[in-house]
């Protein structure tokens, strides 16, 4: 059959190879596989447990076959939800369960280009999920991600909106009654969410504005670590209550108001106590889990990518972080390869 056999060399022949194994089915393990583990461990594996071997140029070859064709999925499912995004109408039944966005970004190595940023959304449901806090030891509710899907890009923010904005909408965030972002204090990143989510609830990931305190802690502090430490301890907790003047105040006396800005800008975002109490999030771990598990796959020892294999291998994944690669795999399969 032609389309098995697309694809197969005489490197693969030297391998003792058949083309069966360009079958889609078959193809479609490896692409998956390719996925998650490196070619040269996909290789290993296939031998032990698949008791096929298979050049790990072959399967190369088939991540970017395939690669290509669930990317252009991809595109049209986004291009598709763009067009349905304005006219989307405002009325409806809205559903209970809270959903969430978080935004990051992370670095790949690209051949001639060196490190460049690959961005990523997550779009998750918010459930409350029994704690033990560690100060109180007493049993608690805190939020935490559930059914997380991620959609990511290597290129400028305008680039991820139309695959977050996808996401979002095959995650009920536009008919939730409640949603919110949590996120790091980026400027592409509060721009974007202006532009896709101007009604969510914003919130300031609680780590980066522990980390601007102890940085305005050291600036207050100059070469006194105690001293530092001791007020970013004791303003932690105004920043938790979201007493943000007991911070800013003194930086501003000292005439530190560039540290002082940063708070004043995100004053919106930082009550954390309130956030926590209506079941929020504060912390944006969901999508900084979302790019180490990209980063395990793109930035490994000696890993250097073609800006379009990295780009493929993104989609891919993604995918299968989302649960979703096996869907697009069959969407691609029956619409016209691309051009």
């Amino acid at each position: 059959m032609r389309t098995a056999s697309r694809g197969f060399s005489p490197l693969d022949e030297r391998w003792g190879l058949t083309r069966s194994v360009y079958a889609p089915q078959w193809a479609r393990q490896l692409v998956w596989l390719s996925s998650l583990l490196p070619y040269a461990q996909v290789v290993e594996v296939v031998e032990r447990i698949g008791h096929r071997r298979v050049a790990s140029a072959s399967i190369w070859r088939q991540v970017q076959r395939y690669g290509e064709r669930i990317t252009a999925q991809v595109q049209r499912e986004q291009e598709t939800v763009s067009i349905e995004r304005t006219i989307l109408p405002t009325s409806g039944v809205d559903h209970s369960q809270v959903k969430g966005i978080s935004l990051d970004g992370g670095k790949v190595h690209l051949r001639g280009e060196g490190w460049k940023e690959f961005k990523v959304g997550a779009v998750f449901d918010v459930v409350p999920c029994p704690y033990q806090d560690p100060e109180t030891r007493e049993m608690v509710e805190r939020a935490r991600a559930q059914h997380i899907a991620y959609t990511a890009v290597i290129g400028p923010p305008e680039q991820l909106g139309p695959g977050l904005w996808a996401t979002a909408v095959r995650q009920g965030v536009p008919r939730a009654r409640d949603s919110v972002v949590v996120a790091d204090g980026a400027e592409w990143i509060w721009h974007l969410v202006r532009d896709y989510f101007p009604d969510s609830v914003q919130i300031l990931d609680w780590y980066h504005a522990c980390e601007h305190l102890a940085q305005a802690g050291q600036a207050l502090y100059p070469g006194d670590d105690p001293a530092a430490q001791r007020w970013y301890r004791g303003r932690q907790g105004d920043l938790f209550q979201g007493r943000i003047h007991a911070i800013t105040l003194p930086l501003e006396l000292q005439g530190l108001s560039e540290q002082a800005a940063y708070f004043h800008k995100h004053k919106r975002r930082m009550r954390y106590q309130e956030f926590r109490e209506y079941g929020y999030p504060i912390g944006s771990g969901t999508v900084e889990s979302g790019i180490k598990q990209c980063k395990a796959r793109l930035v490994g020892a000696g890993m250097h990518w073609s800006r379009l294999g990295a780009e493929r291998m993104l989609t891919l994944r993604t995918a299968v972080l989302s649960h979703r690669f096996d869907h697009l795999w069959h969407a691609a399969a029956q619409a016209p390869p691309p051009i």
